[in-house]
């Protein structure tokens, strides 16, 4: 089947019968789509509508609620550790974000850890709602054990995101959005899609060997951190992950490093689970908590327009700022759509078919 390109509003309709389907409320389905579909308007196919039927398989085995009781179990004016109760992930962090940003409003910055919750869709999204009220966001979680620590040949992290969203005056706000790894395990699940190999340093085979096998995961193989190889820094990419799976699990209560569950419902659950459930860490600082906001926003306006105008290297015609692709794809795909390869289009017509749903193919 070929690709065919979705109105956002399509898309976030069939999310949204979907998400109610398993028992959600209006309210908690209306958040789950638009944090899911924020990833596909974005750019990041891997992240988006292409994971509903992963989110279902996990409910349909009893790993997510649908009805969760999200509550704060311990807290200080500045902090807080959040109990998910097994719920989405997509639901969960955005109210940890909001109960950050309730304590940055009240003593300058809030910091929010979170357990027994799930995938969370884009770290972004939920770094990008302090924006809204003109604080700096920060967002990571961590995530199933995929990632070989450097010289290792077991895998023992998650790719473990860290988004940072920065607003600005005048000038588009900062919103960086990455895994810790060379690559996410998304990109290697595009390319199983369209049956391409992916680049050397993406991922090692079983006994630690380069590899350009997209299948790789499924032979024992791993991802590599941030770096690919220790000669090109990979001790750091290996440290970025082991600091958002400490922050965000290690210190809520979760599960961490090689017993956090695993996203695909059909892989079993690591034994002797320390914590419970994915953890996620949230924070919220309040511009005016460190200097006047309005000569923060000046700064940053320089800032932002100086780097945005630096001089291209050879062969190139402009100079980015992280979040700047991101936005300009999303500001399109709203306008024009949002493009689903073969798999993923059959991949949502059989999830329709067993929730009794529709979708037009």
């Amino acid at each position: 089947m070929s690709q065919r390109i979705y109105s956002y509003t399509e898309l976030y309709q069939f999310a949204l019968k979907i998400f109610t389907s398993i028992g959600c409320s209006n309210e908690d389905a209306s958040l789950a789509s638009s944090v899911l579909l924020s990833a596909d308007l974005r750019g990041i196919d891997s992240h988006g509508i292409a994971r509903l039927v992963g989110y279902v398989r996990l409910w349909e085995v009893g790993r997510i609620n649908a009805q969760p009781n999200i509550q704060i179990v311990h807290e200080t004016p500045s902090t807080a550790v959040v109990d998910g109760d097994k719920g989405l992930g997509l639901i969960v962090a955005p109210r940890a974000m909001q109960i950050a940003m309730e304590k940055a409003k009240q003593v300058g910055t809030g910091w929010v850890s979170v357990k027994n919750s799930n995938h969370f869709g884009i770290a972004g999204y939920h770094a990008m709602m302090a924006l809204e009220q003109e604080m700096i966001g920060i967002a990571m979680t961590n995530a199933s054990a995929l990632v070989a620590p450097t010289y290792a040949a077991e895998k023992l992290l998650g790719t473990n995101p860290i988004a940072v969203a920065i607003p600005a005056g005048e000038e588009a706000p900062f919103v960086a959005d990455f895994a810790t790894t060379t690559a996410a395990n998304g990109k290697l699940e595009i390319a199983q899609r369209n049956s391409t190999t992916i680049p050397f340093g993406w991922a090692q085979d079983a006994e630690g060997n380069a590899t350009q096998d997209s299948n790789i995961l499924k032979k024992g193989g791993a991802l590599l951190p941030l770096g690919s190889e220790k000669e090109q820094g990979s001790h750091k990419g290996y440290a970025l992950g082991s600091i958002v799976d400490i922050f965000s699990a290690v210190l809520s209560g979760a599960s961490f490093g090689p017993w956090a569950p695993p996203f695909p419902a059909y892989v079993p659950m690591p034994e002797n689970m320390p914590g419970e459930g994915l953890g996620h860490f949230i924070g919220a600082m309040r511009i005016d908590a460190f200097r006047p906001a309005a000569d923060f926003k000046s700064n940053m306006d320089l800032w932002l327009h100086r780097f945005r105008n630096a001089t291209p290297a050879s062969g190139h015609e402009q100079v980015y700022v992280a979040g700047d692709i991101e936005r300009a794809m999303e500001k399109e795909r709203m306008q024009k759509g949002i493009p689903l390869v073969g798999a993923v289009q059959n991949d949502l017509k059989a999830l329709a078919e067993k929730m009794s749903l529709s979708f037009t193919i």
